[in-house]
């Protein structure tokens, strides 16, 4: 093994020893690395700039990865950002959903192949297209930068997720930003979602060092979880299950499309009968008005169970975060429904670090303040028609 090989291992050992007591919360500990550095990132305002300064940054290759990508003026600075890197001799492959990003067309897409940008359109929505699909999605975010820094979260890219006083739509979602051993996790998974649709091989990505902990106390250890694989459609659905079965003191959960399923349901109430705390934060207003009424036909049960419900005020809540005893946390594109959790391609960063727990714990508290808590009493009196559309999608929520 070569010095730097030696100088990994004992790291990787230095930094498990780090978090060793937490991992009753983690599911494959193997899949743990530790020493990364992990920034949570709030909405557009906070993801936007770091991301466009990665790209710009950028001097091998850029690879992005993306559901929806508008064409609008927040869409047009990352297009342009990519250009403008091509043009500069950087290898840069984009891969876009073929049904978040519909209405593309060659005025938006035509620089990026001029500039000499490699393009990969997912499962496109035309039969006599080459790989057509309709029903499995490509919902990963994902932004990789010469192997060195990475992004991913529940984040797209538009003026959606713009503060409406910069006149965007306010879309509140949560983003991270990280360095370190996990960055390769992320290479290799884009890597293997470009190849499976058939874009042309690249070579592997190398191992990125450690990024030591700048301020002597945290060195995250990140687990990367994605469905790409049929044999992985269910991990993020366990390493759920896993930490909220492990918890002694607060669950906190902001999910845009919520409908758990059975088991998980089950676990939320016993840990609620067991003292945990758990709160769910769900959107009030949403883009798809099927899956808010599926999500609130399972309320009642879940509130009588002790699970505490609150409704997120403004245009829409797009985050899919969770903190658990304010060490675990999970920032990704995972919702927990069907559609997430067995259909659509999805990632999430599993982080075990109390730093990054109590951050996240702490801005989930802030936006609990501005929320709403749905009142048992109050809802057991809502209308037979309201009950019996909530009724009606929950039947349908395999497809929703």
């Amino acid at each position: 093994m070569s010095h730097r090989g030696r100088r990994f291992s004992k790291l990787r050992r230095a930094g498990i020893r780090l978090f060793e007591r937490y991992l009753r919360y983690i599911t494959r500990p193997e899949r743990m690395h530790p020493w990364n550095r992990v920034q949570p990132l709030i909405g557009g305002k906070q993801a936007y700039p770091e991301m466009l300064a990665a790209i710009r940054s950028a001097r091998s290759h850029v690879h992005f990865e993306i559901y929806i990508l508008l064409d609008d003026r927040i869409g047009l600075e990352f297009r342009d950002a990519l250009v403008e890197r091509a043009k500069a001799g950087v290898t840069v492959r984009m891969l876009y959903d073929s049904l978040g990003c519909f209405g593309l067309g060659d005025s938006f897409l035509g620089p990026l192949r001029d500039a000499g940008a490699q393009l990969l359109e997912y499962a496109p929505l035309f039969p006599w297209r080459r790989d057509f699909g309709l029903n499995r999605r490509d919902h990963q975010k994902i932004l990789v930068v010469d192997d060195r820094v990475a992004f991913a979260g529940g984040i797209n890219v538009g003026l959606d997720y713009v503060p409406v006083e910069e006149g965007g739509g306010g879309w509140y979602d949560v983003h991270a930003r990280v360095e370190g051993p996990a960055v390769h996790d992320l290479a290799v998974l884009f890597r293997k979602t470009w190849t499976k649709r058939g874009g042309a091989s690249f070579p592997a990505p190398g191992k990125p060092e450690p990024a030591l902990p700048q301020d002597g106390i945290s060195a995250p250890g990140v687990q990367v979880i994605s469905n790409v694989g049929a044999r992985s459609r269910s991990h993020m659905r366990h390493a759920y299950l896993r930490a909220i079965r492990r918890a002694e003191k607060t669950i906190s959960i902001m999910n845009a499309y919520f409908i758990p399923d059975r088991g998980l349901r089950r676990a939320f109430a016993r840990a609620a009968r067991r003292g945990v705390s758990v709160r769910v934060i769900v959107p009030s207003t949403t883009d798809v008005q099927a899956v808010r009424y599926a999500s609130r036909h399972l309320y009642g049960a879940l509130m009588k169970a002790g699970v505490r419900i609150f409704e997120w005020p403004g245009a829409m809540m797009h985050a899919k975060c969770g903190v658990i005893d304010e060490v675990w946390s999970t920032i990704g594109s995972y919702n927990l429904d069907k559609r997430s959790l067995l259909h659509n391609l999805e990632v999430a960063l599993v982080v075990i670090d109390s730093k990054v727990g109590e951050e996240l714990g702490a801005e989930f508290a802030g936006q609990l303040a501005r929320c709403a808590e749905v009142d048992p009493a109050q809802w057991e009196q809502r209308s037979w028609w309201q009950k019996s559309k909530e009724w009606l999608f929950y039947g349908f929520r395999y497809w929703l």
